[in-house]
């Protein structure tokens, strides 16, 4: 298995979990830890608690969404990157704006092989 598509592989588990936790998120209307849950603001049952997981763990996964995302784009770079260039396309001119294209050139017409007889009328090569 390449390192690119087990990559791939954790990329998608992780945007999937950023997705669920965003979800599960309570919304506080002013965002950024504005608002706060009444209650013990400093135990981990409260809903601030709660809230200050919820929060630690989104910001993680981002972080680790973003660096996977770097290191994939450089593991692409890396391995589809070649060191020779490819000149086996051949490069025909363009013609100017406006111009009529010339008719390309009629083939010019083939000696008939060595082995075939000369003059090729059929009556006479069966009389021989």
């Amino acid at each position: 298995m390449s390192l690119f598509l087990f990559l791939t592989v954790v990329q998608a588990i992780v945007a999937a979990a950023l997705v669920g936790i965003v979800l599960i998120q309570r919304s506080e209307g002013g965002g950024l830890g504005v608002g706060g849950g009444s209650g013990n603001p400093g135990g981990l049952m409260s809903a601030r608690g709660a809230a200050d997981f919820l929060t630690r763990t989104t910001k993680w996964l981002a972080i680790v969404f973003v660096v996977l995302a770097i290191v994939m784009a450089a593991v692409a770079v890396k391995s589809t990157s070649g060191n020779t260039v490819d000149t086996s396309l051949k490069r025909t001119p363009v013609p100017a704006a406006g111009a009529q294209p010339q008719p390309a050139p009629a083939p010019a017409p083939s000696a008939p092989p060595p082995s075939a007889p000369a003059n090729n009328d059929p009556l006479k090569n069966v009389a021989q």
